[in-house]
């Protein structure tokens, strides 16, 4: 990693937490499979990229209309966000495919050093809420998730570097670490992200996690940003609470 920039580093680290199904995007690492239905927050992306390339992420729903992304994820001309989902390869009657309006990128994000990875996709339609779709609650604005704490990550992602992923949700239960832990990424931020995942264990998101939530208590505090190419945690999570304030604003316009 020394011998490429730090921009060249990004962009790798990236690469592999945004592929297409046929690339292997998958699954959490060392997690278990989620009860159907029990994070009825989640939601699947659809990305279109083009027409012979289709790549996956991870969102959670805040409101009715509102579902909350990474920045890196609105390389897409067409977003399709599935809530009510467990096995994405077998359509439920729980399923709800919505097409994506409008993407809101955070102003300040910036795809070279992996900032500011933030996004709000607007749903086309209003989701109808009940036992297998439901939105999730975002701390205060003041909030400051501290270093310690066991928190809990969600997705469609791999479930290892030459492991293929699995159709179903899975979820791993990962330790927010100090700063110094993720210095090793050249743009590191505490103020803006979290350092997520024990380097001791072989615990984290990988591949197509990203977007996907990391709630602390049954609150968003984080979003999959980027990671380590061989899947080795700590990986970088964006820290939601900073970002409330401009969430807010944009759930509220009329």
């Amino acid at each position: 990693m020394g011998s490429i920039t730090g921009k060249m580093q990004v962009l790798l680290l990236w690469l592999l937490f945004f592929l297409p199904p046929e690339a292997g995007a998958g699954e959490i690492i060392s997690g278990i499979e989620s009860k159907p239905h029990s994070r009825p927050y989640m939601a699947y992306l659809e990305i279109i990229i083009d027409q012979n390339y289709v790549a996956n992420c991870g969102g959670f729903l805040i409101s009715e209309e509102f579902v909350v992304t990474a920045a890196h994820c609105s390389k897409g001309r067409k977003i399709t966000v599935i809530l009510g989902a467990h096995d994405i390869k077998q359509e439920e009657s729980t399923w709800q495919k919505l097409e994506v309006k409008e993407q809101f990128v955070h102003p300040k994000y910036n795809s070279s050093t992996g900032v500011n990875d933030i996004m709000l996709l607007k749903l086309q339609t209003k989701a109808k809420l009940n036992h297998a779709v439901g939105t999730v609650p975002l701390p205060t604005k003041s909030t400051f998730i501290q270093p310690g704490k066991v928190c809990r990550a969600t997705g469609w992602g791999k479930i290892g570097v030459e492991m293929p992923g699995s159709d179903t949700l899975r979820e791993v239960k990962l330790k927010l670490m100090k700063a110094e832990d993720c210095n090793h990424f050249m743009f590191y931020d505490h103020s803006l992200q979290i350092c997520v995942g024990n380097p001791r264990k072989k615990k984290s998101a990988y591949e197509g996690d990203s977007g996907a939530p990391l709630l602390c208590a049954g609150v968003a505090h984080g979003i999959v940003s980027y990671g380590c190419p061989d899947a080795k945690p700590p990986a970088v999570f964006t820290r939601i609470s900073p970002y409330v304030s401009w969430i807010n604003k944009i759930v509220k316009r009329k």
